[in-house]
């Protein structure tokens, strides 16, 4: 069964333009997916698409001499007498394959679709010769709109937050809450969604885990001792929606602070974790300081640690967010907090349960920094209109 994803719309309409279109994240999140309901939208019968994985078809662009590259698309019935759309999934498979790209771009009329595993490896693979040739989307797993449409459940679509506060009901509220709880446990990765028994769900995220380690940490990073960033990714699992100290985790790792941000920058670029920045009215002070974390979804988060509630559910809404929004945080001498900031403009804090006192101080919170919006995201219903449910994102 097809289930689409918010942001075919999105790619739908690059297969119209000349640019390279670049589809990245992790693995398992659908990128392959994505690229063949791409492959089936191009009408023409020039077309093909390749798996960089398989070695016959990495040798199709092998050749010393690009131009030759024809010679070998002519086996897969594509020819250069007209528009050629051509389709690469896992080009971290092939290095070399940017050069190539880049030279058929520049001098055929070809439109490439590729698909990569990593942002780590993609800023390096596709390199500044390639400025103003690329369009890059990142693909993450689902958030809770597409996890209920690979349940086939429907749902009244609100756009804006202040529609999701005004428009919600208890009746709505109790009979999405099963379905939330479940995304809260086992996440969004689309093939543990789709799977119904409950074991076999930590199996398969097990799995995504072992692989994200085995190929795309052992494979791409420089690391003398992978042991320590795997006990790294295992002791930031307790600091889930909490701000990064670097001195506490090079002590407890026994490592220089220059190898705990090395780590960081990698699970960050490898899509592994976020980690968001501090607002700040001044771009150069949201730069600075510590800031927070959140790892890619939640059911890996729970399949590797123990995560408390509270975290899990502010986990969750990040990932509700993270698509369509620029996301930061406040903090005020290391004591209050606001949870998000949302493009600069609203103030989300998260809770499991809310009160009057709640609002009060993110009001007050917000007005020093000169926000006007604020919503409590709770897990358990409000008829509160500053209130909104988190089975409403």
């Amino acid at each position: 069964m097809f289930y689409r994803r918010q942001i075919y719309q999105k790619l739908e309409a690059e297969l119209g333009t000349k640019e390279i279109t670049v589809i990245t994240g992790m693995r398992r999140v659908g990128k392959t997916t994505a690229l063949n309901y791409l492959y089936g939208l191009v009408k023409s019968d020039n077309k093909a698409i390749f798996d960089l994985e398989n070695p016959i078809h990495r040798k199709v662009f092998e050749e010393e001499n690009y131009d030759a590259i024809w010679n070998n698309l002519k086996e897969f019935n594509i020819a250069n007498k007209s528009k050629a759309y051509l389709f690469l999934d896992e080009v971290q498979n092939l290095p070399s394959v940017s050069r190539a790209i880049k030279y058929l771009y520049d001098h055929w009329e070809v439109k490439f679709v590729l698909t990569g595993s990593s942002s780590y490896y993609l800023r390096n693979l596709f390199p500044e010769s390639l400025a103003g040739r690329k369009i890059i989307f990142e693909l993450f797993p689902l958030n809770f709109t597409e996890f209920l449409i690979f349940n086939q459940v429907k749902r009244e679509g609100k756009t804006s937050l202040a529609e999701k506060a005004t428009g919600k009901n208890k009746i709505a509220y109790e009979r999405y809450i099963a379905y939330y709880n479940e995304f809260l446990e086992f996440g969004g990765f689309p093939s543990v969604v789709l799977e119904t028994a409950r074991e076999r769900k930590k199996v398969l995220l097990s799995e995504i885990f072992t692989s994200y380690f085995e190929k795309d940490a052992k494979n791409l990073a420089d690391f003398k001792d992978m042991s320590k960033l795997r006990d790294l990714i295992l002791l930031l699992v307790p600091r889930i929606g909490s701000r990064i100290e670097i001195n506490k985790l090079a002590n407890e790792l026994s490592v220089a602070r220059a190898t705990v941000y090395n780590y960081l920058s990698f699970l960050e670029q490898t899509y592994f974790i976020s980690l968001l920045s501090r607002y700040s009215g001044s771009i150069d002070r949201q730069a600075a300081g510590s800031k927070k974390l959140f790892f890619c979804d939640c059911g890996i988060a729970n399949v590797l640690g123990r995560v408390s509630e509270g975290q899990l559910l502010e986990q969750s809404v990040f990932q509700n967010l993270r698509t369509d929004h620029k996301l930061s945080f406040y903090n005020k001498d290391n004591a209050s907090e606001i949870d998000f900031i949302i493009d600069d403009k609203i103030a989300i804090e998260v809770k499991t349960s809310m009160s009057r006192q709640d609002i009060a101080n993110l009001k007050k919170r917000s007005r020093e920094l000169k926000i006007g919006k604020n919503y409590i995201v709770t897990k358990q219903f409000s008829d509160n209109f500053e209130a909104i449910p988190v089975t409403e994102l």
